[in-house]
């Protein structure tokens, strides 16, 4: 069976490869995007799309999603935080967004293949890459890209695999959004004891939930205790304006064993890992070489402190293929690096003072008491969830703001 010739293989079809191939096929690139995940199934994600990614590319607006303009934050102590976000953000279900990008990629002229391939690695910098589908069929290329996320077999042969302390694990369920109800709230909650954080987002037709930790922390059994409690608060306080989030009281116990046997009943369970790369790995691991590139999950691209990544994802995406189009793609390592590297080193550097303590509490806590009463951190809070506000300069704005009068 012959190879059939191309000029890019991108390698995973979610944000990041879609994206990649939308714009290099629009350039008249031949361009193969595989996807090797079985039809419908969702990548494990929240679907949060940042304010500062829908700035930065409008058309993500036509994807079906949710417009989230309020935000409810808890602390690990229960505190509650309602903000009104200035600029809102988006919740998308994976399978819709993905599928969004995907189409569009296909519209530009992409190849798309619903294949799972294995790539072989080349026995010099002259000879093509060539990947190989179960049935026999192979493609080549001089150019390989992958985006096939945080267990990309093809970053781990190029740059190397990362240890699990560099991991961090995602998993949780969804569940119906019962009568497609809309003032379902957006939760995000601080773990107590764990950092890391539990999330509800309501979408179109259903509710994700889900928990983001360390991997090398990860305790299954614990967490998931911990977020089926979370579940249960969540519900529990749609029936009860009184009741609390992580804790019930002895009255409620019926109301609660009535909403996990139901939830139970239709919760469908996921679970990812995400990347949270240590600084010195920012410094050394490398997202490119002659006639590769990785892009999204598979660079190891994701905010070391939240997990997000689908901004990174699209905006990896792009500088690669500008830097690929100029006839310049081994420019794209430097040209990461200088757009968003330093930011998500920074993020690396603050992960674990994010979630230790500061004046005898979790900083979570401190944060969310702080914001609750001065209307300064509370709007450096909004920017950092939008996106707009970087951790670069996180602490000289939380001073100031601090500073001023309320």
């Amino acid at each position: 069976m012959a190879k059939e010739k191309l000029d890019v293989l991108v390698i995973g079809a979610g944000p990041a490869g879609s994206f990649a191939a939308e714009r290099l096929a629009n350039e008249g690139v031949r361009v193969a995007l595989f996807d090797g995940r079985p039809e419908g199934e969702p990548k494990a994600c929240g679907g949060g799309v940042t304010s500062k990614a829908l700035k930065s590319w409008p058309h993500l607006l036509e994807a079906t999603g949710r417009m989230i303009e309020e935000l409810e934050l808890y602390s690990p102590g229960g505190k509650r935080l309602h903000l009104k976000l200035e600029e809102p953000f988006a919740i998308y279900s994976r399978t819709a967004f993905d599928s969004y990008l995907r189409e569009r990629a296909r519209l530009a002229g992409a190849h798309i293949f619903n294949e799972r391939v294995t790539f072989r690695p080349r026995a010099n910098e002259h000879e093509e890459w060539t990947v190989r589908a179960r049935g026999g069929r192979e493609w080549s290329a001089p150019q390989i890209v992958a985006a096939d996320g945080a267990n990309s077999p093809i970053a781990k042969k190029l740059a190397g695999q990362l240890p699990p302390a560099e991991m961090e694990v995602a998993f949780g369920y969804r569940t119906p959004l019962p009568k497609a109800d809309r003032s379902a709230p957006t939760v995000v909650a601080f773990l107590p004891g764990w950092a890391g954080y539990a999330w509800a987002f309501p979408r179109i037709d259903h509710i994700s939930f889900g928990i983001a930790t360390s991997q090398d922390a990860f305790d299954h059994q614990s967490l998931d205790n911990l977020l089926w409690n979370f579940m249960r608060g969540y519900y529990r306080m749609r029936e009860d304006p009184t009741a609390r989030l992580w804790s019930s009281r002895k009255r409620d116990a019926r109301l609660d064993s009535q909403i996990e046997a139901e939830l139970r009943r239709v919760a469908e369970r996921y679970a990812a890992r995400i990347p949270g790369l240590a600084p010195k790995t920012w410094d050394t691991r490398r997202a490119a070489g002659p006639g590769w590139a990785l892009i999204g999950d598979a660079a190891g691209f994701a905010d070391p402190v939240t997990g997000e990544g689908i901004y990174y994802a699209l905006r990896s995406a792009e500088i690669f293929s500008a830097a690929y189009l100029e006839g310049k793609a081994l420019d794209y390592e430097n040209r990461w690096r200088a757009d968003f590297g330093h930011e998500l080193r920074r993020a690396s550097e603050m992960r674990r003072r994010f979630y230790g303590n500061f004046w005898g509490a979790p900083f979570t806590e401190r944060m969310i008491e702080f914001a609750r009463t001065h209307r300064g951190i509370r709007k450096t809070l909004g920017e950092l969830i939008a996106g707009n506000q970087g951790y670069t300069d996180l602490k000289r704005k939380l001073a100031l703001r601090a500073l001023r009068p309320l």
